[in-house]
């Protein structure tokens, strides 16, 4: 594949801060799972622990309930990964047919390791009920991707062997983290280990391009800011981006992709002579 992978979110929560509650009945997200699978979406990324800023912990019985109906649906029809921070249900959730583990808290590389499935490693500081509180650091960059270079190599000696690590774009970090993270991502990608970036729909897009009126743009209207920092971030070598809007990163990636290609495409032709040496 010449094109960045598109990994699509399919919310089982009440609570997520896009589409919580709208996926909550198994039949709706089953639907919603299978049209990413037709738009392109190379994963879907199935979650029932909202991590939205503030969030509060889920009941681990809960989140097996949601998630594993879902995840037993969609597995013979597309490639899905599994958003959670708790052992028993990425363990359930592999046994239900998921072959990706995407981990907010960097700490289950054991479980991947141990099923031989895909594992993301994602950045964040503190919980999802307190990262938002004042984050600070005395260089982002430097402290996040160290953090990810670290875990990726602990991942990589357990034995893991398809491997993503995340900055964690709006976990623990202002919008002034962000950007710079966004903007120093060729250096993670020079870490050697594919990376996945999602910014889609989060809250510091609607901040830093509001509406008309100059309110910060409402979730629903944060697709364009979506767009363009994951076509950013493709640009600087990621290997796959965390969307909501599945169609649209689709084409924005074949885009990036046909980029890639363009100096061969355009490359002038060998003379019919050159290969007989001939002048």
């Amino acid at each position: 594949m010449t094109r960045p992978k598109v990994m699509g979110v399919l919310n089982v929560t009440p609570d997520s801060f896009s589409d919580g509650g709208r996926f909550l009945d198994p039949g709706a997200a089953v639907a919603h799972g299978l049209s990413m699978a037709t738009a392109g979406a190379d994963i879907v990324d199935v979650g029932g622990e909202s991590s939205r800023p503030g969030a509060q912990p889920v009941p681990e019985a809960e989140e097996l309930a949601r998630v594993i109906p879902v995840i037993e649906a969609l597995a013979p029809h597309v490639r899905v990964s599994v958003d959670t921070a708790k052992s028993a249900v990425a363990e359930a959730a592999v046994a239900a047919g998921a072959t990706v583990l995407n981990d907010i808290s960097a700490s289950l590389w054991p479980v991947a390791a141990h099923a031989r499935v895909g594992y993301v490693a994602m950045h964040m500081r503190g919980t999802p009920a307190t990262m938002q509180d004042d984050p600070h650091y005395e260089d982002v960059v430097a402290e996040v991707f160290g953090f990810l270079r670290r875990r990726a190599d602990e991942a990589r000696e357990a034995g893991v062997e398809d491997l993503w690590i995340d900055p964690g774009i709006g976990f623990g970090k202002t919008a002034a983290h962000n950007l710079s993270l966004l903007r120093h991502l060729p250096e993670l990608v020079a870490s050697g280990f594919p990376v996945l970036v999602g910014t889609s729909r989060k809250g510091f897009l609607g901040r830093l391009a509001p509406g008309p009126d100059g309110a910060a743009a409402g979730v629903d209207d944060r697709l364009p800011g979506s767009l363009a920092t994951a076509v950013w971030a493709m640009l600087a070598g990621a290997s796959m981006v965390r969307v909501h809007d599945v169609a649209a990163a689709v084409q924005a990636a074949e885009l990036v992709g046909e980029t890639r290609l363009s100096d061969t495409a355009c490359a002038p032709p060998v003379a019919s002579g050159a290969s007989k040496g001939l002048p």
